[in-house]
């Protein structure tokens, strides 16, 4: 089975290599990578490992407006994509936690009844009290995020999908594919527990249900898991980069604190981590790719170091580390209800 992925990156160097091995351990065959702006030696680091023929590796063609939804425009004409059996869009700091018997991207295929397309719900993993970057797997610094069922007050929580080669595809998006207009039939079309998603998420019918739908019973055979936060050192320099995928996006306090829940521990992608720890291993014995690793790795900690020196990111520093775990909506509604968080 050829299962593709295809993410977008700007300065992810240290994070690179753990992500690749982890995917390549659920069974993804093939990478397609479009890079933008990289200051870490993201690129330098891409183009070697395309050179071990373990990534396909490209310049993001965006043109100063959304990166992500013109890359994934300019996947559909890359071999490495269309001549993929299945197709998996997500960002360096998503990893799929497969929970049917194999864990992996085939025995997800294969619980869910071989459908057309797989939509998996996002688990935001909180900081927890981390704030030095270390140069380790991310899975295990950050094993606590909110209750899996509901996400800063909302039960509908945001996914995303793969999808089947058959898909009747008008385009991709970074959640989610649309279906063709012409499509004679629905495509069948289920959640990470095998259910048929809900008819109106199917369809796009509303704004607010494109991206998401509820997540209560939907994480039987797998769970999207989301670092965003990573280490506050981690974030900073998130936060200085920008958003890889739309243009002019900040990152505050507020995406801070909507994803810093930490009231439920899920320990279970650990059963990954000694053979992504021989995986990333196995990497790094390739030539040049560890002296790359260890080169983003340097330049990470410069760019941490370097934004300490500057008043504006030392307080925001403060301001994030003295900012609870509660989610701002939910804190509001404490508020509004005169009680205590």
């Amino acid at each position: 089975m050829r299962i593709t992925a295809v993410t977008c990156v700007k300065n992810e160097g240290p994070f690179l290599l753990e992500w690749i091995a982890f995917n390549r351990l659920i069974g993804v065959t093939g990478f397609l990578v479009y890079s933008n702006d990289c200051t870490d030696g993201t690129d330098r680091l891409l183009d070697a490992l395309a050179g071990h023929g373990l990534v396909t590796h490209l310049p993001n063609p965006a043109e100063g407006r959304n990166y992500q939804m013109e890359a994934l425009k300019d996947a559909r004409r890359q071999a490495v994509v269309s001549e993929a059996d299945w197709l998996w869009v997500a960002d360096v700091d998503e990893f799929l936690n497969i929970h049917a018997e194999g864990h992996t991207i085939p025995a997800l295929i294969a619980a869910c009844g071989d459908p057309q397309a797989i939509s998996v719900h996002f688990q935001f993993f909180g900081n927890d009290g981390v704030e030095r970057f270390e140069d380790r797997p991310v899975i295990a610094q950050f094993t606590r995020s909110h209750n899996p069922d509901i996400w800063c007050s909302e039960t509908a929580i945001e996914v995303k999908t793969l999808v089947r080669g058959d898909f009747p595809l008008q385009y991709l998006g970074a959640h989610r594919p649309f279906v063709r207009k012409s499509a004679k039939a629905a495509p069948v079309w289920t959640d990470g527990s095998g259910r048929p998603v809900p008819d109106n998420f199917l369809r796009a019918a509303h704004e607010r249900r494109i991206r998401k739908f509820p997540a209560r019973g939907a994480r039987a055979f797998a769970t999207l898991n989301h670092y965003a936060l990573r280490s506050l050192d981690s974030y900073l320099v998130k936060t200085d980069r920008g958003d890889v995928n739309r243009e002019n996006r900040a990152f505050d306090d507020t995406y801070w604190r909507e994803r810093a829940d930490i009231a439920w521990q899920d320990r279970s992608i650990l059963r990954h981590l000694p053979a992504l720890e021989r995986e990333i291993a196995a990497l790094k014995d390739l030539p040049g790719v560890a002296a790359l690793h260890a080169e983003a790795v340097a330049l990470h900690r410069a760019k941490c170091a370097a934004l300490d020196t500057q008043p504006g990111y030392r307080a925001l520093r403060a301001q994030l580390k003295a900012a609870g775990t509660l989610p701002p909506r939910e804190a509001a509604l404490l508020a509004e209800l005169g009680l205590a968080p």
